[in-house]
């Protein structure tokens, strides 16, 4: 019986070689074309290591056979990136073994070539290395250790690391040449565009705003624009997540150079800037900063007379301002009724800025700027032409404040409405709001012009 034992193992073996020499024959016929051919398709690698892995199984049944030592085994059951042994190993287009997690955070970051070779991959698809995995858990097993589980998420300390490292390499390069300034401000406009993460961990450096701005509060701001492009890019990036907010604003350097840069630049920079400001101004503790800064001066003034992109951008800033009584207080005083009306004459921004007005219509000195200028002509224009709900709605409202016990401009609506009846359609056709202002409107007109009614 032994003997008949015997006599099937060694059969087995025999059968076993076989295989493994037709195996073996297969890669080398796979690595020479490697070898030879220069302009090998990536798709040579990933069939030699496919024949590998069959080769690697054949011996499996074997374990004894491996020839491996501990050593060795533990180093290549690591992965490149995290230095881990590996819980979910997949292969990239490179054939390069990565631990999933790892390897998805790379490509994620904007890298398009492998982290080991450098070569540029041909697509970001992951295959599971399933011989990898299944010796990881053998090797384990015999080493008495815990086989890794696979993780799932590793915006950890690895990673956290890796990042800190490179933010603090880029910001040594601000205070290096011209042109290591110029690569370093583009690359972290682009590593804080990627990643929200990365947003946090860049504040969280020691000096890190002072350090990415120095360029600019060391010389004109408007010097180098490209340069000032990228920074106040990275700027408005870091500012956009709210735990980066509070510490942005309370940089002294911040806001100074954000107006700075509202003024000079290219119009990417100036909308940028602020947009930027947009950002900071939705914190409640920063507008109190802001206001004291000159920041809204500066936003009216781009509102006045800047390019339509950047208008945009202050206009919104504007708004989450003028939720302070402060700083609108101080902007109404700076003719902001009248500067919002010309632009609205103009057609520009009307939704925005008639969001803007109906914050400060209620306040005296801004209804009586509103007085001063066409604004009833106007603003029936607008409920007249739009067809947008809310913006006739705004218009009602704002006219019902200005409007109200103000006999020269009910006259002038009188007048109009006998016309054209915009207000009476729009207490059938509107939103709830703006029929009850449009009502109320068409009620204060027949009380002052007795004459009117029944018309």
């Amino acid at each position: 019986m032994a003997e008949k034992v015997e006599s099937s193992s060694a059969s087995a073996v025999a059968v076993g070689g076989k295989k493994e020499t037709k195996v073996k024959e297969e890669l080398e016929s796979a690595v020479k074309t490697i070898l030879v051919e220069d302009d090998y398709a990536t798709d040579k690698t990933v069939e030699a290591i496919r024949i590998l892995t069959r080769l690697t199984e054949l011996k499996l049944k074997n374990p004894s056979s491996l020839g491996l030592d501990d050593t060795f085994l533990s180093e290549a059951f690591k992965c490149p990136i995290s230095g881990q042994i590996m819980g979910d190993p997949v292969v990239l287009a490179s054939g390069q073994t990565y631990d999933r997690p790892y390897i998805e955070n790379w490509l994620k970051q904007g890298n398009l070539t492998c982290f080991l070779s450098k070569q540029v991959l041909s697509h970001s698809f992951l295959t599971p290395n399933s011989l990898v995995r299944e010796l990881i858990t053998r090797w384990c097993e015999a080493s008495g250790l815990p086989v890794p589980k696979p993780r799932q998420d590793v915006a950890g300390e690895f990673v956290t690391e890796r990042i800190q490292i490179l933010f603090n390499t880029l910001l040594e390069n601000m205070s290096s040449s011209l042109f290591e300034q110029k690569v370093a401000a583009k690359e972290l406009r682009r590593l804080t565009q990627i990643s929200p993460s990365n947003r946090v961990v860049f504040c969280e450096l020691p000096g890190a705003i002072s350090r990415l701005l120095s360029p600019l509060y060391e010389s004109k701001v408007e010097s180098h624009p490209d340069l000032q492009e990228n920074l106040i890019t990275t700027l408005l990036n870091i500012s956009s997540h709210e735990l980066n907010k509070r510490k942005v604003a309370e940089n002294p350097v911040v806001i100074p150079l954000l107006i700075e840069s509202m003024r000079y630049g290219t119009i990417e920079t100036r909308k940028n800037a602020a947009a930027a400001l947009f950002a900071l101004s939705t914190l409640d503790s920063n507008k109190v900063i802001i206001g004291k800064s000159g920041a809204p001066g500066a936003l009216l003034e781009v509102l006045h007379g800047g390019h339509p992109l950047v208008m945009k951008e202050a206009a919104s800033a504007i708004t989450s301002l003028c939720t302070t009584h402060e700083i609108r207080t101080q902007l109404i005083h700076m003719d902001l009724a009248k500067v919002i009306m010309h632009k609205i004459y103009d057609s520009i921004l009307v939704e925005e800025l008639l969001g803007i007005l109906v914050q400060i219509s209620t306040h005296p000195i801004a209804a009586f700027q509103l007085r001063e200028v066409r604004t009833v002509h106007c603003l029936i224009g607008v409920i007249r032409d739009s067809n947008c709900c809310l913006t006739k709605e705004n218009c009602a409202v704002i006219l019902s404040t200005v409007c109200k016990g103000t006999r020269s401009l009910l006259k002038e609506l009188w007048v109009i409405e006998g016309q054209e009846k915009t207000l009476a359609e729009l207490a059938d056709t509107g939103t709830e709001v703006a029929k009850q202002m449009a009502t109320d409107l068409i009620t204060s007109i027949s009380a002052t012009f007795p004459a009117s009614r029944g018309d």
